[in-house]
C-alpha cells in the first residue's frame, strides 16, 4: 500500500467548541438540517488518478498550434479563448482578459474557464476541441455547485449569522472582538469583507462567493475558546474541506490590481487590506495546500506577497506555493519577533507595511550566496524546535531520539515479516458514519499502484501529488514487493540502489519526506537486526536521513516482545531503543502504560551507543552501535 500525506502541521480533527460531537462538522444541532450524519459515499474517497504519460508545457503548446488556438503565456498558466463560452455569455470585446478567458495549468493541462466556470483535464480539453465525447457539449464540464444539503446548511448560517455591531449586547460584541484579536479592526473593514457571527456557535462566519456570480458557495467558521492563558481556534468550512475551493476576498480584486498579499488565514487578510490598503487574499486550508484550480484566479498579479505565519512551518509552506505561482514574482516575509502574523502585528503597534517592504524574493539562482541564506540559517538556529519537525503523537520516546518528521528526509523502516510493519485501523461498527466523515477531510491519498511498477512510473505520480495536492510525506510499502519477481539476478541489487536513489532525489527535490519500507535478510531467530541487516547493499542505509528497525524477539517459552530501534539518526545523531505494545482491538501499535523498559539512549566518549541497563534490571535491550 503506498500512501501520500499532505500539510506541513500534524492531522488534525476539527472538534466543536465544547469538546463532544454536536452535529455535523462540529455545529450546534440546531443549525444542522436532518440527521448529523452523512450518507457514506465511496466514491468520495480521496484516490489519485495516475497520469499514464506526464505532460509538459511544450506538448501543450504543441497542441494548441496544431489546432490553431491563438494562447497568450502567463506565470502558472497558459490563456486561450474558451469553447464554452456560449452566445449568451456577457462578452467585452475589447477586455483581452474576457476573450481569452481559459486558463491551461501549465504543469496538469487542467483547464477552467473564468466566464462559464467550465473545467476539466487536458483529455476532456481535448475531447472539445476534437469535436468527440461528453467534452464536446457545451456546459457538460460546468464546475458542479454544493450538494443541496451543503446550501441548505450555507444558506440557513448565513441567515443565522449577523453582523458584530449588531449584537444587541454590547459586552458581548466587546468580548467576541477580543476571542479573535479585533479590538482594532473597524466595522468598515469586517462590512467591505462581509464578515459575520453565529452567536449560537460563537465563531466568526467567513463567505465564499462566486466569482461568476457572487452567489453564496461556501463559509468558514472560526471558533474560538479559552484555553490556559492564551485562546484556541478551531475552523469548520462547509462544504467539507477539499470538495469546493475559493479565496476569501476575491469579491473586492479588481481587475487593475498587479499585487495581492495571500495569507493563512482570514482575520489576517482583513489586518493587512485595513493596514496598508493593499489587495488581501485568504487561502482555504491556510498552510496544508495551495490547489492548484485557484491558480488562474492569482494569474493577473505580476507581484505576490506570502505572509502566511510566523514559523517555520508557515516558511516552508510559502517556498513550496510560490514554485506553483512562478518563484520570480513571488515575495516571501520571513517569520521573525518583530515580524509575527499581520494581526498581532497591527495589535502590537507595528507597521505593515514597512513588514512587507522587507519581504524576501523567493526566487534565487542555483548557487547562492551565505548572505542570501542568512536569514533562512537564523532562523532554523533560534527555532530548534520549529526545525526539528513534526512530532508524533503516539510516540513520545520517538520524539526524544529524532525529534520530530521532517521535510526532504528518506526514512528507510526494517523488520521481519509478519512483524508489524504494516498495521491498519479498526473502528466500531457503530461509530463508523461518525468516523468516516472525520476521516475523509484528513489530507490522506492513496495510490492505486499494486504490485511491480515502473520507478519513472512511480516518481510521476509522486510529482503530481506534491504538485496538486501539496503532499508531504510518501510511505512506500514496499520495495521488494514494488520491484517483483522478474530481477532476481546480481542486477537485483543494482536496480534496487536505483530505486532508493531516486526516492533520495525526489525527497531532496520535492522538499518531501519519503519512508521507504524494505525487508531485511533472512538472520537466525535468536539474532537481532541490524543497519547492515537491510536487504541489498548498503546503499539503502547509507543514503537514509533515518533507519528504524522493528524488533520482534519471538520466545519459546511465551509470547514475544517487540521495541523500536532508532540506529540512525542524521539529524542529531541520538539513536535508541522502546518498547512497542499491539493492541488487538484497535490494531496499533503503543507504548505500554506501565513498563518498566523506558528508552535507552546513551553514548560513550566516541560518540557511539553502548549497551545500558534499565534501572533495577539486568538484561536489558541491547542498543545498535551503528550510527
Amino acid at each position: 500500500m503506498w500512501v501520500l500525506l499532505r500539510g506541513a502541521y500534524p492531522l488534525r480533527i476539527l472538534l466543536p467548541l465544547r469538546g463532544a460531537w454536536m452535529g455535523r462538522r462540529g455545529l450546534p444541532r440546531s443549525l444542522v438540517p436532518g440527521s448529523s450524519r452523512r450518507r457514506y459515499r465511496k466514491e468520495a474517497l480521496p484516490a489519485l488518478e495516475i497520469p499514464v504519460l506526464p505532460l509538459t508545457t511544450t506538448e501543450i503548446r504543441q497542441y494548441l498550434r496544431a489546432h490553431g488556438i491563438p494562447f497568450q503565456d502567463g506565470y502558472s498558466c497558459l490563456r486561450a479563448p474558451s469553447p464554452f463560452v456560449g452566445s449568451s455569455e456577457p462578452k467585452d470585446q475589447t477586455s483581452a482578459a474576457t476573450s481569452f478567458s481559459l486558463f491551461i495549468d501549465k504543469t496538469t493541462g487542467r483547464f477552467l474557464c473564468m466566464t462559464s466556470l467550465a473545467e476539466g483535464s487536458w483529455e476532456d480539453f481535448q475531447a472539445s476541441v476534437e469535436g468527440r465525447g461528453d467534452g464536446a457539449r457545451e456546459g457538460a464540464l460546468l464546475t458542479e455547485a454544493p450538494e443541496a444539503k451543503d446550501i441548505e446548511e450555507i444558506r440557513r448560517i448565513w441567515d443565522r449569522a449577523i453582523p458584530l455591531w449588531e449584537l444587541p449586547d454590547p459586552e458581548e460584541a466587546q468580548l467576541a472582538r477580543m476571542m479573535f484579536g479585533l479590538t482594532k479592526v473597524t466595522d468598515e473593514t469586517l462590512r467591505r469583507f462581509s464578515v459575520r457571527y453565529l452567536r449560537p456557535a460563537r465563531s466568526l462566519v467567513f463567505p465564499w462567493f462566486s466569482p461568476r456570480d457572487l452567489g453564496l458557495r461556501g463559509l468558514k467558521l472560526l471558533g474560538a475558546e479559552g484555553q490556559g492563558d492564551g485562546v484556541h481556534y478551531v475552523e469548520t468550512t462547509i462544504p467539507r474541506p477539499g470538495a469546493y475551493h475559493n479565496l476569501f476576498g476575491l469579491p473586492l480584486i479588481s481587475r487593475r490590481d498587479v499585487e495581492v498579499v495571500l495569507t493563512s488565514r482570514e482575520l489576517d487578510s482583513l489586518a493587512l487590506n485595513q493596514s496598508t490598503g493593499l489587495p488581501t487574499l485568504a487561502l482555504p486550508r491556510g498552510t496544508i495546500c495551495l490547489p492548484p484550480a485557484l491558480l488562474p484566479y492569482l494569474e493577473q498579479f505580476r507581484r505576490i506577497v506570502f505572509w502566511l505565519g510566523d514559523d517555520l512551518r508557515s516558511w516552508e509552506a510559502a517556498k513550496l506555493f510560490a514554485r506553483k505561482l512562478n518563484p520570480k514574482r513571488c515575495s516571501l516575509v520571513r517569520p521573525g519577533d518583530q515580524q509575527p502574523r499581520p494581526l498581532e502585528a497591527m495589535n502590537q503597534g507595528l507597521n505593515l507595511s514597512r513588514i512587507l517592504r522587507t519581504a524576501l524574493p523567493a526566487w534565487h539562482k542555483s548557487i547562492v550566496s551565505f548572505q542570501q541564506l542568512r536569514e533562512e540559517v537564523l532562523g532554523e538556529i533560534s527555532n530548534v524546535e520549529q526545525a526539528a519537525g513534526v512530532p508524533w503523537s503516539r510516540f513520545p520516546d520517538l520524539n526524544r531520539l529524532l525529534k520530530g518528521h521532517r521535510k526532504g528526509e528518506l526514512t528507510v523502516f526494517t523488520g521481519p515479516t509478519g512483524s508489524g510493519k504494516t498495521t491498519f485501523i479498526k473502528e466500531q461498527l457503530d461509530k463508523y458514519e461518525e468516523w468516516a466523515d472525520r476521516f475523509e477531510d484528513l489530507p490522506l491519498y492513496f495510490m492505486t499502484f499494486h504490485g511491480q511498477q515502473s520507478i519513472r512510473s512511480v516518481i510521476d505520480t509522486m510529482q503530481h501529488a506534491v504538485y496538486v495536492y501539496d503532499v508531504c510525506h510518501v510511505v512506500i510499502d514496499n520495495l521488494q514487493f514494488m520491484m517483483g519477481h522478474e530481477q532476481l539476478s546480481t542486477d537485483r541489487i543494482a536496480a534496487q540502489d536505483y530505486i532508493v536513489g531516486a526516492f533520495r532525489k525526489f525527497a531532496t527535490d520535492n522538499n518531501c519526506h519519503v519512508t521507504l519500507v524494505i525487508h531485511p535478510r533472512k538472520e537466525d531467530d535468536d539474532k537481532e537486526l541490524q543497519t547492515a541487516s537491510i536487504f541489498g547493499s548498503a546503499k539503502a542505509s547509507q543514503e537514509a536521513d533515518n533507519v528504524l528497525i522493528l524488533q520482534d524477539r519471538k520466545l519459546v517459552t511465551g509470547p514475544g516482545k517487540r521495541y523500536l530501534q532508532v540506529s540512525k539518526n542524521r539529524f542529531d545523531g541520538d539513536v535508541g531503543v522502546f518498547p512497542l505494545e499491539f493492541n488487538k482491538n484497535s490494531l496499533t501499535f503503543s507504548i505500554p502504560p506501565k513498563s518498566k523498559a523506558r528508552l535507552k539512549k546513551i553514548k560513550d566518549d566516541n560518540g557511539l551507543v553502548v549497551k545500558k541497563p534499565s534501572s533495577g534490571k539486568k538484561g536489558a535491550m541491547p542498543q545498535n552501535s551503528e550510527t
